[in-house]
C-alpha cells in the first residue's frame, strides 16, 4: 500500500518529498500557497514578534516573553497552554486569517527566514524579538525533535542528519543564512537580537535588555524579581517532561558528536560564518 503524506518516510527520497522549495528556501509543505499572502500580513505598531529557527528555544524565549509583557506570575503561565495565546503565523492553525483579527497587543511567533516575513516589518513596523542558538546543540535537538515528530518520524543517523543541517536540506532552509540575515538586522529600531545561550550565561542582562525593548518600565527591585520569575520559568521548563532528554541544556552536543564529526562541522562552520562577527558560546 503506498504511504500517505503523514506516513513514515524510510527513504531520503520520501524525506525529500516532505518540503518545497521557494526562492531556493527549504519549507514545511504548509506553507506553500500562502508566502504572498504572508508577505502583505498586514502588522500593528503594539505586535511583538518571537522569530527563531527551529529549536533555538523558542518555547522558553516564549515563556519569558510573555512574563515580561504581561507582568504574568511563572506559575500562572506554567498552568495555561502558552502556545495557544502565541500562534506561528505561518502554521496550518489557527491560520492567517484568525491571527490577523486577534485583539491588540498581538503576540506572533514565526520561523521563517526574514527575507519572508511581513514586508511591513522590513519598514520598521512591530517589535521583533529574534532568538539563536549554538548550531551544534540546535542540531542535536532539531534531529531529537525529527525523530519524534509523527508526520516525519526521521529514520536516519544523526550523522546523515548533521549532514543534511551542513548542507542546508531541511526545513526553513540554512541556519547559517538565517542567523545571518538577522544579525545584519540587529541595529533596526525594531530588531532585539538575543542569544539562547544567554538565558543561562546572563540571563539578568537579558531581561534588562527585553523590558527595555518592550517598553516596560521597572526599578531595580521590580527588575530583579522579573529576572528571579524569568529563572524560575528556565528551573520549571528543564525539570519538566518535555526535557528529560536535555534537549535545552547548553553544550549537549558534546555526548553526541563524534571527533571526526566535530571536526567536519567546524570547517563547515567557518567557510559559512567566516566573515560574520556573530559568536556563540558551545559551551558554559
Amino acid at each position: 500500500m503506498a504511504e500517505s503524506e503523514a506516513d513514515t518516510p524510510s527513504t531520503p527520497i520520501e524525506f525529500e518529498s516532505k518540503y518545497f522549495e521557494f526562492d531556493g528556501v527549504r519549507l514545511p509543505p504548509f506553507c506553500r500557497g500562502k508566502m504572498e499572502e504572508i508577505a502583505n500580513f498586514s502588522l500593528r505598531s503594539s505586535d511583538i514578534w518571537i522569530v527563531t529557527y527551529p529549536k533555538s528555544g523558542t518555547s522558553l524565549l516564549q515563556e519569558v516573553v510573555y512574563l515580561v509583557s504581561q507582568g504574568a506570575d511563572p506559575d500562572e503561565i506554567g498552568l495555561m497552554n502558552i502556545d495557544e495565546q502565541l500562534p506561528v503565523l505561518e502554521y496550518p492553525q489557527p491560520g492567517l486569517d484568525i491571527i490577523q483579527e486577534l485583539t491588540s497587543p498581538r503576540l506572533i511567533k514565526s520561523h521563517l527566514p526574514y527575507r519572508f516575513l511581513p514586508t511591513a516589518m522590513h519598514n520598521g513596523e512591530a517589535k521583533v524579538i529574534y532568538m539563536a542558538r549554538n548550531p551544534k546543540d540546535l542540531v542535536v535537538s532539531y534531529y531529537q525533535f525529527h525523530r519524534s515528530l509523527r508526520t516525519m518520524s526521521y529514520r536516519g543517523t544523526f550523522q546523515e542528519f548533521c549532514r543534511r543541517f551542513m548542507n542546508d536540506k531541511l526545513g526553513y532552509g540554512s541556519w547559517f543564512e538565517h542567523v545571518q540575515e538577522f544579525w545584519e538586522h540587529r541595529m533596526d529600531s525594531n530588531v532585539l537580537f538575543l542569544k539562547y545561550e544567554d538565558m543561562y550565561k546572563d540571563l539578568g542582562t537579558l531581561v534588562e535588555k527585553l523590558a527595555r525593548f518592550l517598553g516596560v518600565s521597572c526599578d531595580k527591585v521590580q527588575l530583579e524579581g522579573m529576572v528571579e520569575s524569568c529563572n524560575q520559568l528556565i528551573e520549571q521548563c528543564c525539570n519538566s517532561e518535555a526535557l528529560s532528554i536535555c534537549r535545552g541544556r547548553v553544550g549537549l552536543w558534546k555526548d553526541i558528536f563524534t571527533v571526526s564529526m566535530n571536526d567536519k562541522f567546524d570547517a563547515v562552520y567557518r567557510q559559512k560564518m567566516g566573515k560574520s562577527d556573530l559568536t556563540f558560546d558551545f559551551g558554559l
